[in-house]
């Protein structure tokens, strides 16, 4: 993976926050058949750019107005997979904030890198408990 791999991909994984507080869908950051593993959070596997974006206008009111994304970390899997662990952070309108893990897989598509497995853990617990 070289230095434009790394910059495209961070870009990507950090134009996620921006779509989404915008209003706009996603789809243009996920492969086709992305599984975004949001069971932890009591959502499931959904699949598809469709079912996220359909998941994410149903929680309404209930989602963040800000979500960030930062402590990016990428390895390598093969010349076109990379995995990817960031930290999220969602800030509600009221002020709170929650924090969360992503862990993804990012392959090379002919559009370009995409998301093609993004999992969601949130973080109730310090220090790794």
């Amino acid at each position: 993976m070289d230095l434009e791999d790394r910059i495209a991909i961070t870009e990507l994984i950090s134009l996620h926050g921006h779509l989404v507080d915008a209003g706009e869908p996603p789809d243009r950051l996920f492969t086709p058949d992305v599984r975004y593993d949001v069971s932890a959070l009591g959502g499931g596997v959904l699949v598809g750019p469709k079912p996220v974006w359909e998941a994410g206008l149903a929680l309404g009111d209930g989602n963040p107005v800000g979500h960030h994304v930062t402590n990016v970390v990428l390895t390598e899997v093969g010349p076109d997979e990379v995995a990817s662990l960031s930290k999220g952070l969602g800030v509600m309108a009221d002020g709170s904030c929650g924090s969360a893990t992503y862990e993804d897989t990012l392959v090379r598509t002919p559009a370009g890198w995409r998301i093609s497995h993004r999992k969601v853990l949130p973080r109730r617990r310090p220090l790794g408990r």
